[in-house]
């Protein structure tokens, strides 16, 4: 029995030794007994700098608060019997950093209190990332950007004073832009800036769905009003009470759908597919297309009478070929962003490749824009974005060679192998995409894949 007991003890040591999360066990007077090795690399202490030794040498700053409050009682945790909570503890060099510490009291078979025992989760990463946020926040100050929105030309500073008035009218607004220029983060910002905003903001693609599944989607339908119908569902508009609706692409919608869309704004009620009850319903409706819908009236796709009622407030969102003094804070802004997201290096972008940016047409918007830094951050090696890095498309043909010779340029056999990894991990392992963009032949990529060892299946690897 003793050997199975030593036995025991090895393996729970072990088990301890092996946990991510750092590891302390205080008797009653608070004295360390025990720390795993997680803590001692926490806290950079040896294990007989920590045993015996009080757990305020961490000092914590919760801790003091509490002893400060209760000088009789050395920490919380014996107050409360279980803890979790965020606070900052002192390292062996002086250096604070941030935790999440859980606690709780350890009892004898009797119930007597007689110790307890606390796990730390380093939130160092975290916390960096919350600055990294943070100073994003600060830079997207008043005079940069509005509401997730980023911009100081003419053009847009008017979409951000509109959406200021909009946002304070229960009147239908519709949002006109071209693909890709953010019509539905303006919807977020009238939703956001309005007295509906504790309630929901609920989107709806009238282009995505056909006519049968869209009535179902905004109106709801009962048990049985078709076949797959096999329970009661609650539809956008019913789901969407006391806020908003956001109806993208709304010069796609069927006219059957229009019709019954109409007697939703006029009589506030809606009708579920399959039943002739008529719900209340107490919704603003933001809508926004792509289209001319003057043109689909006159074409008779889309109904007059509607378009008079849910045109009221307008908004007219620039491309962004007409707001292009933006691109340097849209840039400066989506490389902090993917950054972020991707833990890479990219800084900043050169002024070459940012006069690039500057000559280019944008017909896909600011989307495209983000897809091209994405692309550029793929490519990217070092600290900043150079023509090198942009896709072909922006930087004409007579630029692609430094795109083309990327590879073969680079320094050393591994940046050779890493780079080609890259292009072949932007295009999804898509080979002919690949050689296009390297401007080389399908068998000379071969060539290249086979002399480097790289497995190509659904992700791309060494």
């Amino acid at each position: 029995m003793a050997r199975f007991r030593i036995k025991q003890d090895r393996y729970w040591k072990a088990i301890i030794d092996t946990m991510v999360e750092a590891l302390m066990v205080v008797d009653s007077q608070g004295v360390i007994i025990s720390v795993n090795r997680s803590m001692l690399k926490l806290t950079d202490f040896t294990e007989n700098e920590l045993i015996e030794k009080p757990c305020d040498v961490l000092k914590c700053d919760k801790c003091f608060v509490k002893k400060k409050k209760y000088p009789d009682r050395f920490c919380a945790l014996f107050e409360k019997k279980k803890m979790q909570t965020r606070c900052t503890m002192q390292k062996k060099d002086g250096t604070r950093i941030d935790v999440f510490k859980k606690a709780a009291v350890l009892r004898n078979k009797a119930g007597k209190i007689i110790g307890g025992v606390e796990t730390f989760t380093d939130l160092s990463e975290a916390v960096a990332k919350e600055k990294i946020i943070s100073n994003l926040r600060s830079e997207l100050s008043a005079k940069d950007g509005f509401q997730s929105m980023i911009g100081t030309s003419p053009g847009i500073k008017r979409v951000f004073e509109l959406i200021r008035i909009m946002a304070k009218s229960d009147t239908p607004v519709i949002i006109y832009g071209e693909s890709g220029t953010g019509k539905e983060l303006v919807a977020n910002a009238i939703h956001n800036l309005s007295s509906r905003k504790k309630a929901s903001l609920v989107k709806v693609n009238c282009a995505a769905l056909n006519e049968s599944i869209l009535e179902s989607e905004l109106f709801g339908h009962v048990k049985g009003a078709f076949t797959g119908a096999f329970k009661t569902r609650v539809g956008r508009f019913e789901a969407a009470d006391k806020g908003d609706i956001f109806l993208d692409e709304i010069g796609d919608m069927p006219l059957s759908t229009q019709i019954k869309l109409l007697r939703v704004i006029e009589e506030k009620t809606i009708e579920k597919v399959g039943d002739n009850d008529p719900v209340s319903v107490d919704v603003r409706i933001i809508s926004a297309t792509h289209k001319n819908l003057e043109e689909l009236i006159e074409k008779g796709q889309f109904r007059e009478d509607l378009f008079y009622r849910i045109g009221v407030l307008p908004i007219h969102i620039p491309p962004l070929r007409e707001r292009k003094e933006d691109i340097p804070l849209l840039v400066n802004a989506f490389i902090n962003k993917i950054r972020l997201k991707t833990g890479k290096q990219v800084s900043t972008m050169n002024k070459t490749a940012l006069e690039i940016l500057y000559t280019y047409n944008w017909p896909g918007n600011i989307r495209e824009l983000i897809n091209v830094i994405e692309y550029a951050f793929v490519l990217c090696n070092g600290d900043e974005i150079t023509p090198a890095h942009l896709p072909l498309n922006l930087i004409g043909k007579d630029s692609s060679q430094d795109v083309q010779t990327k590879m073969v340029n680079a320094n050393g056999e591994n940046d050779k192998k890493q780079n080609l990894i890259s292009i072949l991990s932007s295009t999804g392992g898509n080979k002919s995409k690949a050689a296009q963009l390297l401007g080389i032949s399908r068998v000379t990529l071969y060539n290249h894949i086979k002399k480097y060892n790289i497995h190509i299946d659904k992700t791309v690897s060494e």
